[in-house]
């Protein structure tokens, strides 16, 4: 499975790119997309959404590993983020991907042991999992492999039963076809 992380952000959206299974995962790819406050939002959101369909096209994830928004006092700091977010819902949906939503603690407690770790001890275990010769940086990019990893270990056993699901539907509809036509 290769899964896109994205840890949202208007000036500065982290994207990761894991590939492997849980028990191997292994970094592909990470970056930073970065904005400048002074440019027009819909321009800095057009330049995001540009980028992230370039990194959609060149690796081809078969899901994407979204942060899940969460409430802050800083609401500018809100609303950027959520319109980032939006964008990767929407890249998302347009290409046919699934997007999971993952919670920083959920996060955290996936990569560490620990809902409260740190960004610090984040990236010392993003390194450590991902066998990297030195850690990813900024943060930004060392919490989207974090998501990234998080939902290989989490998201794939959600992705199978949903496929399992989608399989006995079209079973039953099928039968339930021929029923109908007998």
């Amino acid at each position: 499975m290769r899964v896109l992380g994205v840890d949202p952000g208007l000036t500065r959206c982290g994207l990761g790119v894991v590939d492997g299974t849980p028990a191997k995962p292994r970094m592909v790819a990470t970056g930073v997309v970065r904005t400048t406050p002074e440019r027009d939002t819909g321009d800095r959101l057009a330049y995001l959404q540009d980028e992230l369909d370039a990194w959609i096209d060149r690796f081809e994830p078969d899901v994407i590993a979204l942060e899940r928004l969460y409430v802050a006092e800083h609401v500018p700091t809100v609303m950027t983020t959520a319109q980032a977010s939006a964008i990767v819902l929407l890249a998302g949906s347009r290409r046919g991907l699934r997007v999971h939503l993952h919670t920083p603690t959920e996060v955290k407690a996936a990569v560490t042991g620990s809902g409260r770790a740190g960004k610090a001890q984040v990236t010392a275990m993003v390194t450590r999992i991902l066998a990297l010769d030195s850690p990813p940086k900024p943060a930004d990019a060392a919490d989207a492999l974090a998501l990234a990893v998080c939902h290989l270990w989490r998201g794939s056993g959600h992705d199978r039963l949903a496929a399992a699901a989608a399989s006995e539907r079209a079973r039953l509809g099928a039968a339930s076809k021929r029923k109908v036509s007998s």
